[in-house]
């Protein structure tokens, strides 16, 4: 195996089965696999070309028009739906590919998931996935192209450090898909440092930041809180930046805006965030947190569900109101604390 086919991040992390692959001749190759994916596909080794592990399956169906191994060789972050294979499955099949012609596909058992089972869950599972690692996936990319412009090694860690992150998304995302969130509430977390945690991982380029107040500690799960974080200020973000939902000084047309302003500050046991975009009207209010609502064309509906649920799994609670500004205010407060 040539250098080129190197797999930087440890497939045995991954609870799921998993193959790394490379496009070789237009040729998507299977390079190596997780223990998980060998005890599930025995037949399979290495240098196998992944369309013969497709063609096991009775039904190969792509989430997008063409056929599966065309995305694989195009590149295309797609899912596969797969019918089940001997006494398993059926499948969901997650294509993460990189820019070099390699890439990864992690494959979810959806029979494990029994009340979810059909073209919904393929499609939430699939929307999960996307929706979370985009961030990471992406300061990875930019990181990778810095690195091999400049050769400094710091964007090698920047990519490491990236990839790390991906894998605990996976296994979280897979959590939220069954309905269930596991934490871990067993140290005291500072919430202004998670915070500014979130912020450095989530794209900001449009957004400026801020803490007004000194924040509390709190008993908690400090990856699941940054996870909390992060999705209050992307949905700021992708919600505000270039709509066109902006009032103007009439009231009565709208304009889109370029930047959005987000505060995170103290309540007296809690705390909240604020930003001074468009807000959500308040016939809105009680569906926001719902999975699949959305209000942006091409938005999966799924960042407030995963910070409702990370809330109720801590046992607290999250309400949601306009700011003084006619922004949207998210507010959590510890009321087992």
């Amino acid at each position: 195996m040539t250098d080129e086919h190197c797999v930087t991040i440890t497939l045995e992390e991954f609870p799921d089965p998993v193959i790394a692959y490379a496009v070789e001749d237009d040729e998507p190759l299977i390079i190596t696999a997780n223990e998980a994916f060998e005890t599930v596909f025995k037949s399979f080794s290495s240098e196998m070309p992944v369309t013969t592990l497709f063609d096991h399956f009775g039904v190969v169906t792509a989430t997008a028009t063409g056929d599966p191994v065309t995305h694989l060789i195009r590149g295309n972050s797609v899912g596969i739906c797969l019918e089940g294979l001997d006494e398993t499955g059926p499948y969901f099949a997650r294509i993460f590919p990189s820019d070099d012609n390699t890439g990864y596909i992690v494959f979810t058992d959806l029979s494990e998931c029994h009340d979810l089972i059909g073209t919904s869950t393929v499609d939430q599972v699939s929307s999960l996935i996307s929706h979370d690692l985009r961030n990471p996936l992406d300061v990875a990319k930019a990181h990778l192209r810095a690195a091999q412009e400049t050769g400094d090694p710091e964007h090698f860690d920047a990519v490491s450090n990236a990839h790390d992150r991906m894998e605990q998304i996976i296994r979280d995302v897979l959590t939220v898909t069954r309905d269930d969130i596991a934490v871990d509430p067993s140290e005291n977390v500072s919430i202004e440092r998670a915070a500014n945690r979130a912020w450095e991982s989530v794209e900001t380029d449009h957004a400026s930041f801020n803490v007004t107040d000194p924040l509390p500690t709190v008993t908690a799960d400090a990856d699941r809180v940054r996870r909390l974080f992060e999705n209050l200020f992307r949905n700021s973000v992708e919600h505000s930046v270039g709509t066109g939902d902006w009032p103007t000084e009439h009231g009565h047309e709208t304009s889109a805006r370029n930047t959005v302003t987000i505060t995170v500050g103290a309540l007296e046991n809690g705390f909240y965030v604020v930003d001074d975009g468009p807000g959500i009207p308040p016939d809105e209010r009680d569906v926001v947190f719902e999975p699949g609502y959305s209000t942006r064309d091409g938005g999966t509906g799924l960042g407030l569900a995963i910070v409702d649920r990370i809330v109720a799994a801590h046992d607290w609670t999250v309400t949601v109101t306009t700011a003084t500004n006619g922004g949207a205010r998210f507010e959590i407060r510890f009321d087992n604390q």
